[in-house]
């Protein structure tokens, strides 16, 4: 099965997002990134990494922590599948903790206890917002996919609305102490225990925002934790058919603009892309009976027109006890996602 496009095309929707400031240039100059897209002739990753972390490092000297942080961001991106990879994530995480450094309410650093499995980390790093003021606040616990992690995360609207936000890394992704698997639901028991030992949040309103491929482990867990829960987004991530190998093979073409297959393999523990049509169909929470359970209040939305997971998928969530809102546009939604899912958190965490 091919899984990858001609790099020609390839660079073609990168410049294109690029031009755009899309997902991964939210941060980078649109001319620069597109300069350094022409001038590259594949994604093998020590060139592409080198190109994008040599602007990252002639920003860093210049005090210009955003765009710094923005070129590192592009530069292990989409996963991190490579030495070169992780150690571009780590210059990234530097940056961007300059970057925040004056936000308010202040990004504080956790590292939260995790009892892994032998060769799993024992903490789960993650980043802390709570407003000012002497209450328990209602917790927004958020994640993103394949290729956002937790430094991608906004919560300023969060904070905005009086909740404290949790960002952490999906399992298999940044710095997540374990990888994805049938069972990687697991990681957010520790999660739910640390909240309730801080005298600042309040857990009984814990809420949870997965997107893109995060999405899956949201609407994992609306059904299988829904007493630690009171409500879950799952903002266009995968449930079933997206694990088919007919899906994959055409998601490789889509939207996405290269390592699909091989970004979400590394995420859910495999070694390659060849397994991840192979594997990937055990991860059905149709057919391991999941959807079939008792959920807490779940909100399933996403663009119409998703080439990255089907959306056959949110309409599958949806009628296992979910809320389904579909906008104009590809994977994500276009129009003010964020805001309809504000808006939906806030009923559920009055």
């Amino acid at each position: 099965m091919r899984l990858e496009r001609d790099f020609s095309e390839t660079r073609a929707l990168l410049v294109a997002r690029a031009r755009e400031r899309r997902n991964p240039f939210t941060h980078t100059d649109p001319d620069v990134a597109a300069r350094i897209l022409e001038r590259l002739s594949s994604t093998a990753h020590e060139a592409w990494v080198d190109a994008f972390m040599t602007e990252g490092e002639a920003c860093a000297r210049r005090d210009e922590w955003g765009a710094a942080y923005g070129y590192a961001r592009v530069a292990r991106y989409p996963s991190l599948t490579s030495a070169a990879k992780r150690e571009a994530y780590t210059r990234s995480r530097e940056w961007f903790v300059r970057m925040v450094a004056a936000r308010d309410p202040a990004f504080e650093r956790v590292a939260i206890a995790f009892a892994g499995r032998s060769g799993e980390g024992d903490r789960i790093p993650a980043y802390l917002r709570v407003p000012a003021g002497d209450v328990r606040r209602p917790v927004i616990v958020c994640w993103g996919g394949i290729d956002a992690f937790k430094e991608e995360r906004r919560t300023d609207a969060y904070c905005a609305a009086g909740w404290a936000a949790l960002a952490i890394d999906m399992p298999g992704t940044g710095e997540a102490p374990i990888a994805g698997s049938i069972d990687g639901e697991r990681l957010w028991d520790a999660i739910f225990d640390w909240v309730a030992s801080r005298r600042d949040l309040d857990a009984t309103r814990v809420a949870l925002v997965g997107s893109s491929t995060g999405g899956y482990w949201a609407a994992k867990l609306a059904h299988v934790r829904p007493h630690r829960i009171v409500a879950a987004v799952d903002h266009a991530g995968p449930a079933h058919h997206a694990f088919a190998r007919e899906w994959i093979a055409r998601a490789s073409f889509g939207e996405y603009p290269f390592e699909y297959a091989a970004s979400l393999a590394h995420a859910f523990g495999m070694r390659s892309a060849d397994e991840w049509p192979q594997r990937a169909h055990d991860l059905s929470l149709l057919d391991s009976g999941v959807l079939d359970r008792p959920s807490a209040p779940l909100l399933a939305l996403d663009g119409e027109d998703d080439t990255v997971f089907p959306v056959a998928d949110l309409r599958l969530v949806a009628e296992h006890g979910g809320e389904l809102r579909l906008f104009p546009g590809g994977h994500m939604g276009e129009g003010d996602t964020s805001a309809a899912i504000r808006a939906w958190l806030a009923e559920r965490l009055r």
